[in-house]
């Protein structure tokens, strides 16, 4: 089949690295968050911004990775990586010569670190606890690849890559959410070695149902909510 126009098509050997983001990766993760969105069909109600994420993930100063919300990006590079040990997580070389593969979108994720990178995907995660293991855990809030580069190792590569980092830190475990109709995820997830737990229900409040909260603390310690 012809590659799409406008597309950029990778073959032979491509490097992957896996790395933290900074400030220069937000308009990447903004828009690959709406695409994940576009794929569980909420984008109607879609409230994430560019200028939230710059000011929420990379605040100044800097929190040490892994010690609070971390966003991590993949980037695909024609060259080999040169590796930085400040933010390089993981790497691997893809071989495409057999399956040269066409990016449609290369043009508008090109990787800020230029370079002929592409952004291909990305993760959030943060530490939580358990006080059943009395150890903190990392919660894997969003993983997620590019249409174009599924199927290629990826999402294994990085959600390795973090279960690693937990493991070098001494956390307890890494969970995350999966929604129940998406069983190539599922399959995928237990494919890793994860158990979905079905006993368990996610509860939230959020918005509205949030706000009415605000101030219920010092009306307690007031005595005006006593029961």
């Amino acid at each position: 089949m012809a590659a799409p126009a406008n597309s950029t098509t990778f073959s032979g050997d491509v490097w992957a690295e896996f790395r933290l983001a900074d400030a220069r990766d937000v308009p990447h993760l903004h828009s690959l968050i709406h695409q994940m969105v576009e794929l569980e069909g909420i984008t109607d109600i879609f409230p994430a911004t560019e200028e939230l994420l710059a000011s929420t993930l990379f605040p100044s100063p800097a929190r040490p990775p892994f010690t609070s919300f971390t966003a991590l990006i993949l980037d695909l590079s024609p060259f080999p990586v040169v590796q930085d040990s400040s933010s390089t997580i993981a790497s691997r070389r893809l071989d495409l010569s057999a399956s040269p593969l066409a990016d449609p979108e290369a043009a508008a994720f090109a990787s800020p670190r230029g370079g002929g990178r592409v952004t291909a995907g990305f993760v959030i995660c943060f530490p939580n606890y358990s006080t059943f293991l009395s150890k903190p855990g990392l919660y894997v809030e969003d993983i997620f690849v590019r249409a174009a580069w599924r199927r290629r190792g990826l999402g294994r590569m990085m959600l390795s890559a973090v279960a690693g980092r937990a493991a070098e830190l001494g956390m307890g475990r890494v969970e995350w959410c999966v929604l129940d109709w998406n069983k190539n995820a599922i399959d995928f997830y237990e494919a890793m070695g994860a158990v979905v737990l079905p006993q368990w229900l996610v509860c939230r409040l959020s918005g509205a149902a949030l706000d009415k909260y605000k101030g219920n603390q010092e009306e307690a310690v007031d005595g005006k909510a006593a029961e």
